[in-house]
């Protein structure tokens, strides 16, 4: 049984070693590791898929040592994002190879018979258990994920029925995703904002990202953010309210996945109309003062990005032009979503920024979503940063829809 044992961590070594790209003696990077536990079984589609991911995983990890890669960070990042998006696929594919390799391995000594055979024999139930498992990991990770998944994302907030109300609560909203980007250690960035009298915000954008390429896609910021894209209502007795009267009011939340490569986004020159103001908000005298606050109009959707915030006009303007790029893009993918139903299954069904996703209950300490059925009572928590709970929510319902869908 010892012997056994052996064989198994080695197995499972062997497969599970040299994802890294300094291990070339690596079973799977040297390409025999599809040979590790017989032959591939004919007609099996999830190895087959399997084995084309793997191909291609090879193939990016070879164009990221290119030349022209190394120089264009744009392109390494886009690179880097399918590389850990294959590198997940390609050591779930290994586990799964190490136990099916291990199973035969017992099954085939145990049909030999003899003292060995007695020996392996109570190996067997454990192994096809751990085959089962890797089995089922594997058409896990072969589901069709969301590509932006590993994108950095920018959060735009819009006040919406209650006026003042309305946006001192899109402020909440606001300061809600700030402590839960600095829980998870991202970075933000207020790329832009139109404060209220009473120091909520009529519409402010926020750029949060990661320090760090994410090594799984399903660790980065969009990956999380995605989910909160819709209607958000509260119900509350306002500051204004002077009767102490419950009242009902609610604020957008978009979410864009930040775009890399300006390359991805072409916008013409002509295709624009820039306009510069005097800056509004706070920020100090030459803020206020100076003609650095500016209002891009996309022509040809009649888009209109402000951004004042930083006192050059030059870097307001970069802000603006991020802002824009991430919405045109989205425009282009929700396009593309509606003309193909493989690309609708990846996306994320609640794109719809017109859903009334969650309402948030302040009589009663209370958060819902109405996506996902998810109700607790711990409605300050959720507002200084505690969103994980909410969000896994959301992410267990698109994981069940996409298996649904790829099920057929």
């Amino acid at each position: 049984m010892a012997r056994m044992s052996r064989k198994r961590g080695s197995a499972a070594r062997d497969a599970q070693a040299g994802f890294g790209r300094d291990s070339a003696e690596s079973g799977i990077r040297g390409g025999n590791v599809s040979d590790r536990g017989g032959r591939k079984a004919e007609g099996d589609k999830r190895i087959e898929l399997a084995e084309q991911m793997l191909d291609e995983y090879r193939r990016v990890e070879v164009d990221m040592s290119s030349p022209a890669v190394l120089a264009s960070p744009e392109k390494m990042r886009a690179l880097g994002r399918r590389y850990a998006e294959l590198g997940r696929v390609a050591r779930v594919y290994g586990a799964f190879l190490a136990a099916r390799a291990d199973l035969d391995e017992a099954r085939e000594i145990v049909g030999l018979g003899g003292e060995d055979a007695e020996l392996f024999r109570p190996e067997i139930p454990g192994l096809e258990e751990a085959f089962a498992q890797a089995e089922s990991a594997l058409k896990d990770a072969l589901i069709p994920r969301d590509p932006d998944d590993a994108r950095d994302a920018i959060v735009e907030v819009k006040a919406g029925a209650g006026g003042e109300e309305s946006a001192l609560f899109a402020g909440d909203l606001l300061r809600m995703y700030q402590r839960y980007a600095e829980a998870k250690g991202w970075i933000t960035q207020i790329l832009g904002s139109m404060p209220s009298e009473l120091g909520g915000y009529k519409d402010v954008q926020m750029a949060v990202r990661l320090r760090h390429a994410p090594e799984d896609p399903a660790d980065g910021v969009w990956a999380h953010l995605k989910y909160e894209a819709g209607v958000h209502r509260v119900q509350r007795i306002p500051v204004t309210e002077s009767q102490g009267r419950i009242h009902t009011s609610a604020a957008g939340v978009l979410v864009f996945a930040e775009v890399d490569d300006p390359g991805e986004v072409e916008i013409a020159d002509a295709d624009i109309r820039v306009d510069v103001f005097r800056s509004s908000g706070p920020g100090g005298q030459s803020v206020n003062t100076t003609d650095s606050a500016v209002r891009i109009t996309h022509i040809p959707t009649g888009l209109v990005v402000s951004c004042q915030d930083e006192k050059s006009q030059i870097k307001n303007r970069e802000s603006a032009m991020r802002v824009l790029r991430a919405r045109l893009r989205q425009i282009q993918l929700e396009r593309q979503a509606e003309e193909n139903a493989a690309m609708r299954r990846s996306q994320v069904r609640t794109v719809d920024r017109s859903e009334r996703i969650r309402t948030y209950n302040f009589p009663e300490n209370r958060v819902s979503d109405h996506r996902t059925g998810y109700k607790a009572h711990n409605l300050d928590q959720v507002l200084a940063g505690d969103l994980e709970p909410l969000i896994d929510s959301a992410r267990r319902m698109d994981e069940a829809e996409r298996i649904a869908a790829a099920e057929g």
